[in-house]
């Protein structure tokens, strides 16, 4: 929460927590991919890079595998920050529902 503190730990400035970028892949599931009816089940993260207070974030995901009969589906996700730099990646494992 102190720069100068920041900056004696080896950083540019202060940081994020790790788990507050991480939550964006929530949004990510909940909102975008696959959205509304599904549960998130599991989440494998690995942080990159320091995300720095200010830096703009882009999230994105891919589905590379569809689970028919387990009804899930696996999403890979990556954050990248304004210089195009991986800040984080994760593999998310989504349960999807239809409507009743």
């Amino acid at each position: 929460t102190e720069d100068e503190y920041a900056k004696r730990q080896g950083y540019d400035s202060r940081i994020s927590y790790g788990m507050l970028t991480a939550s964006f892949y929530s949004t990510l599931v909940g909102v975008y991919l696959p959205g509304k009816y599904c549960i998130f089940q599991e989440c494998k993260i690995s942080f990159n890079k320091p995300v720095y207070v200010n830096d703009i974030l882009c999230i994105s995901g891919e589905v590379t595998e569809i689970h028919e009969v387990l009804k899930r589906i696996t999403i890979k996700a990556v954050i990248r920050n304004q210089r195009n730099e991986k800040v984080s990646k994760a593999t998310l494992v989504v349960g999807v529902y239809e409507e009743r």
